[in-house]
């Protein structure tokens, strides 16, 4: 499952295997159709209205935040943290994304818990696929069990490498992979930082399409 895991750069990733999973489209350059999309949330740089209508067809299906299927349209279905549905034999389970570190202004911070932004675990192909939003290390990440861990690591909005490596090795997943670096926030020095402080297998993706 890991080489059919892509980074499409930011905190865009596809997923390619019976189906077609496209989580936070932006930017993107290929147009290689979606059978799912899920949305972490509503900020411009992963809800990309323009970006979805690249990738949907007609029987596409989106999973999002309330908010952000407000601004979508074709088969949008709103999730909140604790939801799990299923799509075409593909598992999703909504859980929770939020800062309790990082901060806009004091006490104010830039995915506040009571939006009920998300983080996703997929299962396809066998594989349980964490995929954790943006987000600090929240509490609830510990009862997180999966194969393969998508995570933030550029820091300023998310977890930084230290963190992000901190949950990685609590879960012990197969694998890892970081994103949310390489453009807005973060650098390659934080993915090989990440890398390092890692107790399990990580791959630094090559952004792609």
């Amino acid at each position: 499952m890991l080489e059919n895991i892509f980074w499409l750069g930011h905190s865009s990733v596809k997923i390619r295997g019976k189906k077609i999973v496209y989580i936070d489209p932006w930017k993107i350059k290929g147009e290689e159709k979606a059978d799912l999309i899920l949305i972490s949330h509503s900020h411009y740089d992963h809800l990309s209205p323009e970006d979805v209508k690249k990738i949907r067809k007609a029987e596409t299906v989106i999973l999002t935040t309330p908010d952000s299927a407000a601004k979508l349209s074709g088969d949008v279905r709103a999730l909140r943290p604790g939801d799990a549905v299923a799509v075409d034999g593909i598992e999703v389970e909504a859980v929770p994304a939020y800062n309790t570190v990082r901060m806009r202004s004091p006490g104010v911070p830039f995915h506040p818990r009571r939006e009920g932004w998300l983080g996703f675990i997929i299962t396809l192909g066998g594989k349980r696929i964490y995929y954790a939003g943006d987000s600090d290390f929240v509490p609830e990440m510990k009862a997180v069990k999966a194969d393969i861990v998508i995570v933030p690591v550029g820091g300023t909005y998310t977890m930084n490498a230290e963190e992000a490596a901190e949950l990685v090795n609590l879960i012990q997943p197969e694998a890892a992979i970081p994103i949310h670096w390489g453009e807005i926030v973060g650098s390659v020095e934080d993915a090989a930082r990440f890398k390092a402080l890692c107790r399990v297998p990580v791959e630094i993706k090559p952004a792609t399409s």
